[in-house]
């Protein structure tokens, strides 16, 4: 039971910073909600889009690749610095490219008179994928506060710089037109502060660590590099498959509405929305950060199998407490926005909600493949739900706008889910509880449904009714779980 309070401390480690630092970001959304019309709060969501996929692609797989390696490796270190070494070559590259062809790049997503925007956020994902192997380090060595430090920091400097840019200094220079700030700040580049404070914050972040990538000896090893790219090749296509169907509609929505429906206002509205449902974001992020490493470390463990089915059903359990907490106080969350031309958006919550959920069993789920270096199952399963999210997406955004992308994120998730479960059953059997799963599901089902019937009630009445249903659900947990949590209790306090 101590792997069991080992997992849980990491996660709630990794969940501060994740939790904390999002939490804090997430308060940038109603910020760029009562600044920026829905139009131009979608050119935000647009193109960090584009960055979550290309971000990927700098990547390669290499995160995971470096726990497979490091984990069984006589010298960590010569994975370590292989990795890192690999990273800076193909992020240099990628920032000399986009110099050559950053208006063309501008120009084929109709950004042609920014171009500027391309170039910055090309260096935040240079940055960022060299870092990613540094923070994989932290996570390995078991160092999550001072990974939990350092993430905080990043978000801490991005705010800051938001608030400075967007607030700050407009006021400054509109009460003194003389004023210093004017040699580093213009009301011209508007939205584009938001990539700056980006930006300046990956920077900050890089310098950080710094002292831990120049305090290693260097190595470079070609055959460990061509078998660390092989095996997380294919987790690059599970990576951009997994990345493409969570961003694509945000892409693919400028392209398919029509411009009668200003699909950039549109694109606002749906990133708005999709924004409120971050806390289920926050938890799964959490839980990916303390659960990868220890699965792998657990493997060669006595019952391991029994482990990871209990942590697949709490995962569960957590996960639909993140749901109905969400939708049973989602009007609430309105008062936050007070923006009404972003309310709309509000609609969807639900269903990112569990979109999101279900993104979150299916990684759990996943690490089947990793384990047993049959990676391309990763890739199939990915890519089919990618060609699942782009289909439905050109076929439902024309009729229904963001709502079709939504149900088409669920759909996808689903569907990847339960693939998943059939290989992984067959490869890698666990004893999975699926009845009680099942029993979480339809409960919180239920009572999401039953809500409806409260909507036209007084509002002290709604939410006292919506907090009896949240004691339901919880009470029933202990209920159905009231022996196996008594066992893990006393096994904890033996050990």
């Amino acid at each position: 039971m101590n792997s069991f309070k080992k997992l849980a401390g990491d996660t709630a480690i990794y969940g501060m910073s994740s939790i904390i630092g999002r939490f804090m970001n997430w308060w940038l959304m109603p910020l760029y909600v009562v600044l920026f019309t829905p139009d131009v709060y979608g050119i935000v969501t647009n193109l960090y889009s584009y960055v979550a996929i290309f971000m990927v692609f700098l990547t390669y797989g290499m995160e995971t690749g470096f726990f497979r390696f490091a984990s069984n490796n006589s010298n960590p270190e010569k994975v370590y610095s292989t990795s890192l070494i690999a990273l800076f070559f193909t992020s240099s590259l990628f920032i000399v490219l986009v110099v050559f062809f950053k208006n063309n790049l501008a120009a084929l997503i109709n950004y042609q008179n920014h171009p500027e925007y391309i170039l910055w956020l090309a260096i935040i994902l240079a940055i960022d994928a060299l870092t990613a192997i540094p923070f994989a380090q932290l996570r390995l060595k078991n160092r999550p506060l001072k990974f939990a430090f350092i993430k905080l920091v990043n978000i801490g400097a991005n705010i800051s710089f938001n608030l400075f840019f967007l607030l700050v200094c407009p006021k400054l220079t509109a009460n003194n037109h003389n004023s210093f700030i004017q040699a580093i700040y213009s009301a011209d580049i508007g939205v584009g502060y938001v990539f700056i404070s980006n930006l300046l914050a990956s920077a900050i972040t890089l310098l950080m660590l710094l002292p831990d990538m120049f305090r290693i000896s260097y190595q470079f090893d070609k055959k460990l590099l061509y078998k660390m790219l092989s095996y997380s090749f294919p987790i690059l296509i599970v990576g951009l498959a997994g990345v493409a169907n969570l961003n694509i509609d945000k892409i693919l929505i400028p392209f398919l509405m029509p411009e009668s429906q200003n699909p950039m206002a549109q694109l606002g509205i749906y990133g708005a929305g999709v924004k409120v449902a971050v806390l289920m974001n926050m938890f799964i992020q959490a839980f990916r950060y303390a659960f990868e490493p220890f699965f792998f470390s657990q493997a060669k463990e006595k019952d391991h199998k029994i482990m990871y089915a209990t942590i697949m059903k709490y995962f569960v359990i957590f996960g639909l407490l993140i749901f109905l907490g969400m939708v049973l106080y989602i009007d609430v969350i309105k008062l936050i926005v007070r923006n009404v031309a972003y309310y709309e958006g509000f609609s969807i919550v639900p269903v990112i909600l569990l979109a999101n959920l279900f993104f979150g069993i299916y990684f759990t789920l996943s690490m089947w493949y990793k384990l047993t270096d049959m990676t391309r199952y990763g890739a199939y399963i990915s890519v089919g739900g990618a060609i699942i999210t782009i289909s439905l997406n050109v076929i439902l955004i024309p009729v229904f706008g963001y709502k079709g992308s939504a149900f088409a994120v669920l759909i996808c998730f689903f569907g990847m889910t339960i693939v998943s479960y059939f290989f992984g059953q067959k490869y890698y059997p666990i004893p999975y509880n699926l009845k009680r799963i099942f029993t979480y599901f339809l409960i919180a089902g239920i009572l999401y449904v039953t809500s409806f019937y409260t909507v036209t009630l007084a509002p002290v009445i709604k939410y006292a009714s919506h907090t009896i249903f949240m004691f339901i659900f919880i009470i029933s947990i202990f209920i159905l779980e009231k022996n196996e949590l008594n066992r893990l209790f006393k096994m904890n306090k033996k050990k």
